[in-house]
């Protein structure tokens, strides 16, 4: 896909379709720049006659209408004019791509992004929709060769006079830079675990460190040895594939400046080890390592930004198996920290592997950590697939997530983190069990994680629930890149 500003009069554009919203009451959304009077009068006549109703995702081509050069005018129904939000106005792109990819068009001028949001203004609705169409059009296709379709693609002319035409060029890098990192999230999350390796995830971020001036490292087994990561060296034990630390460095900020680090669960395929999962859609689990892909897109999303800050990614990564050499239930870890966790289930590794990442993030002394992970199927059952699990031992960063959630409409929610939790974890025989029962899973998965975290700020997303798609749209989604670009970016400001 590719976005143009265009800071022409609607009468002197040339496009093979322009797209306009439609409200319910018919009304067509237009500016000073779109649409002369003779055009909205004649498409409101046409409109008149029922052929289209401007409720919501409904459309309605138009051809060869007066007072432009354009020949083919799809209308997209907007619904309530006063109920527009955020949700609806995405909905109203992704119905615009399914109409455009049923003609034969290439370049589109679209006012659609001109329409009244709840809560937004013309550069978030500029941001959403280049998001929303990459999002769309976006298409697993590498390892296809029957029936393999050629990816359909357009070239998007957005109206803008002189006045906002910097703006708009800045929204569109912005907005350009997030798809891209979304995309390389969802290609990753999408890839087979036999392609898809700890191994793999390490090449792919020496790529972005090399093309972005980053520093980057990723440690094999004995350089993990040496660390005394023993909880993340238990879990890789089951498997034949060789564990990575990925560590890299956005170094563009101030030296004095504290990072920001992000760190993200990469265990490329999780059968449970010992304590293995059912058969039954156990193919979904190559999606535990979109915490770890979620941080590559971030991180790609960054370097084309060249952001002057400084930011660290952290990915410990590696397969969990069973296998006779596999952590078993009963055995103790001693995790890079120095406490002792018995493992009481082995399915419960994402903990286990992430401990020792969150040990080893006080070295960068950060402002923040934030660790991203598809940690629990609790999370799921709590809040399901529409917002992320948001835990945190500091108010000021988990409102700063929040606000980021909001924005991004990659939204989360606040779950308790209460001390009263804390004793599920008891063990008879270690400093704490790695798990804490059924009651509240997500909660006690995230107070196993809090005590790694007494020496700084930190925030624990758990994505199990919004990182992938099940059933006939399953599928990585890109989630929380959207959110996490955005916390960043207003740190800036």
């Amino acid at each position: 896909m590719k976005f143009s500003i265009k800071i022409d009069q609607l009468e002197k554009q040339v496009s093979d379709v322009l797209v306009l919203g439609v409200y319910d009451s018919l009304k067509v959304v237009f500016d000073k720049l779109s649409l002369n009077t003779t055009t909205i009068s004649h498409i409101t006549s046409i409109l008149k006659h029922g052929d289209m109703s401007g409720k919501a995702g409904s459309s309605l081509i138009l051809y060869n209408i007066p007072g432009t050069k354009i020949s083919k005018i799809l209308l997209i129904g907007l619904g309530k004019e006063k109920e527009l939000d955020g949700k609806k106005y995405q909905a109203a792109v992704r119905a615009m791509i399914y109409e455009l990819n049923k003609m034969d068009v290439k370049t589109v001028t679209s006012y659609l992004q001109i329409a009244s949001v709840q809560g937004g203004d013309i550069v978030w609705n500029l941001e959403h929709f280049v998001n929303e169409v990459m999002d769309v059009s976006y298409e697993f296709a590498e390892l296809k060769t029957i029936e393999k379709k050629a990816k359909k693609t357009f070239n998007f002319f957005i109206a803008s006079d002189k006045k906002n035409q910097k703006i708009f060029e800045g929204v569109l890098k912005k907005s350009f830079a997030l798809a891209k990192g979304i995309e390389l999230t969802k290609t990753l999350g999408d890839l087979p675990p036999n392609i898809c390796t700890p191994t793999y995830l390490g090449k792919k971020a020496q790529e972005i460190g090399k093309e972005y001036g980053m520093k980057i490292e990723v440690l094999d087994q004995k350089q993990i040895e040496k660390l005394k990561m023993g909880s993340f060296l238990g879990v890789a034990k089951g498997s034949r594939q060789p564990p990575k630390f990925i560590v890299l460095q956005h170094n563009k900020g101030k030296k004095m400046q504290k990072p920001i680090i992000l760190i993200g669960k990469g265990i490329t395929f999780d059968a449970g080890g010992i304590s293995i999962k059912p058969a039954g859609d156990m193919d979904e689990m190559k999606y535990d390592m979109c915490g770890a892909a979620s941080v590559l897109g971030t991180f790609k999303t960054i370097g084309l930004l060249n952001l002057p800050m400084n930011i660290v990614g952290i990915i410990p990564t590696c397969e969990n198996l069973p296998d006779g050499l596999a952590v078993k239930p009963g055995d103790i870890l001693t995790s890079m920290s120095g406490q002792t966790i018995e493992v009481l289930n082995t399915d419960a590794e994402g903990r286990l592997i992430l401990c020792d990442a969150l040990t080893y993030a006080e070295r960068f002394n950060p402002e923040v950590v934030i660790d991203i992970a598809t940690l629990t199927g609790a999370c799921v059952i709590a809040l399901g697939h529409h917002a992320s699990g948001l835990y945190s031992n500091d108010d000021k960063l988990a409102k700063d997530l929040e606000s980021a959630g909001q924005i991004s409409m990659d939204r989360v929610w606040r779950m308790p983190l209460w001390e009263d939790y804390q004793s599920q974890l008891n063990s008879n025989f270690a400093d704490m069990a790695n798990i804490g029962g059924r009651a509240g899973g997500s909660i006690t998965a995230a107070c196993f994680l809090s005590r790694f975290t007494k020496k700084y700020k930190w925030a624990h997303l758990d994505i199990a629930g919004t990182a992938y798609k099940s059933g006939k749209a399953k599928g990585a989604t890109g989630r929380p890149v959207g959110l996490l670009t955005q916390y960043i970016l207003d740190k800036l400001h």
